[in-house]
């Protein structure tokens, strides 16, 4: 039986895929967007938020609306606008500012039914006007 190499390739790049953007075990959801958008950067959709759940809990499906509440509407807002490293992990740069450590510390992990971050992440305090 002769192989069609086109089609070797493709199954091959496929297998890759799925194996670079699956979450670790126990990997939460918040540590999994973060390590993917690091690795392959945002398409302006939940993208790595919906191959979390889907692969995760497939049933959460308020996921996308309780990020969007927080003003996660893609992958990266969750970060700009609803979550952010703890406090105790930031680092100062040159400036006297802190910013996230450019390695973030592994995912100590969560529940494999909960959707909730790990305990790196915070929610971002709000501003007052």
């Amino acid at each position: 039986m002769e192989t069609d190499p086109a089609r070797t390739a493709e199954t091959d790049l496929v297998a890759l895929s799925d194996a670079l953007t699956r979450p670790r075990p126990a990997e939460c959801l918040f540590c999994f967007a973060d390590r993917m958008l690091d690795e392959f950067g945002c398409d302006g959709t939940l993208r790595w938020v919906r191959r979390w759940r889907d692969l995760r809990l497939p049933r959460a499906t308020g996921l996308e609306r309780r990020l969007g509440r927080s003003g996660g509407f893609c992958d990266c807002e969750v970060f700009l606008n609803g979550w952010t490293v703890r406090d105790d992990l930031l680092v100062r740069d040159e400036d006297g500012e802190t910013d996230w450590p450019p390695q973030r510390p592994a995912c100590p992990g969560v529940g494999s039914r909960s959707s909730q971050p790990c305990a790196t992440w915070e929610p971002r305090r709000r501003g007052r006007w």
